[in-house]
C-alpha cells in the first residue's frame, strides 16, 4: 500500500516518530506471531513506542553501515549479523577505494557489531523468525543500505510477512524496497531528504545505555504478559 507525504514538517523526537507509526500497524496488533526487530542505535527508541502500543514482541536486527572511508556518513554498503553484506554499486562507483581499506572497514564495524550484539542481548537468544510477521522499524531511510541488509537477513530464516516502518524517507528509496519486502510503511516523504536528523525536532545520539533500558523493559514487559497466560 502505497504512503503518501504527510503534511506534518518534523517529527518532535523518536518516541514521537514511533508514535506515529503506530496508526498505521494497528493490524498487527495483540498478535502472537507478530515480531518487531529495531535496527539499533536509533530505531530502538521508535520501535519500543510501537510494540508498547500493539502489545506485540521487540528485539533487534544488528546493522552496521560500511561508510566510505573519505566520507564515512556516506554508505558503501551495510553488513546484518549472520554474515550478511549488501553493497551499494553506486556509491562504490562514485568512490572507489582499494581492497585493503574496504576491508579494514568491513573488519571494524563486524568487531562493532558483534560488540553491540553482546551489549544488548547478553546471554538471551535470538528470536526464531520462521513463519513469523517481521516488522523491521528505524528512524529513518537515506540510501537503504542498511535496511537492505536487514531485509535479506531476515528472509534467511523464512518469515511468512515482512514489513519496513520507518518514520522518513525519500521517495527512490521507499519504491526500492516495496520490491523486497510485503509492506512498506513510510509516513513523511520529503521531497529532499537532507538528512535522517534534519525531519526531527531533537535528534540527539542514541546511546548504549538507552537501547539497553528500553530493551530491558519491553522484555520485562513480555515475561510479565507470558507468565499471566
Amino acid at each position: 500500500m502505497s504512503q503518501s507525504p504527510s503534511m506534518q514538517t518534523v517529527w518532535k523526537d523518536r518516541s514521537a516518530a514511533g508514535q506515529g507509526l503506530v496508526e498505521h500497524l494497528f493490524k498487527y496488533a495483540h498478535r502472537p506471531d507478530v515480531i518487531v526487530l529495531a535496527l539499533p542505535r536509533g530505531g530502538v527508541p521508535v520501535a519500543y513506542e510501537v510494540v508498547t502500543a500493539l502489545h506485540v514482541r521487540l528485539d533487534l536486527m544488528l546493522v552496521r553501515k560500511l561508510g566510505v572511508p573519505s566520507n564515512p556518513e556516506f554508505a558503501m554498503g551495510a553488513i546484518a549479523s549472520g554474515g550478511i553484506q549488501i553493497l551499494n554499486d553506486d556509491a562504490l562507483r562514485a568512490h572507489p577505494i582499494d581492497q585493503a581499506s574496504f576491508d579494514a572497514v568491513v573488519a571494524r564495524e563486524t568487531r562493532e557489531l558483534l560488540r553491540r550484539e553482546q551489549a544488548y542481548r547478553g546471554t538471551r537468544e535470538p528470536v526464531q523468525l520462521k513463519d513469523q510477521v517481521v516488522i523491521l522499524i528505524d528512524d529513518g531511510l537515506a540510501t537503504g543500505a542498511s535496511m537492505m541488509a536487514a531485509i535479506h537477513a531476515v528472509r534467511t530464516q523464512g518469515p511468512s510477512r515482512v514489513v519496513v516502518a520507518v518514520p522518513v524517507g525519500p521517495l527512490e528509496t521507499v519504491e526500492a524496497l516495496r520490491s523486497e519486502v510485503d509492506e512498506v510503511i513510510c509516513p513523511l516523504i520529503p521531497d529532499w531528504l537532507v538528512s535522517i536528523g534534519y525531519w526531527y525536532k531533537d535528534f540527539p545520539q542514541t546511546s548504549d545505555e538507552i537501547v539497553i533500558d528500553l530493551l530491558q523493559r519491553a522484555w520485562q514487559r513480555e515475561s510479565t504478559a507470558a507468565s499471566q497466560g
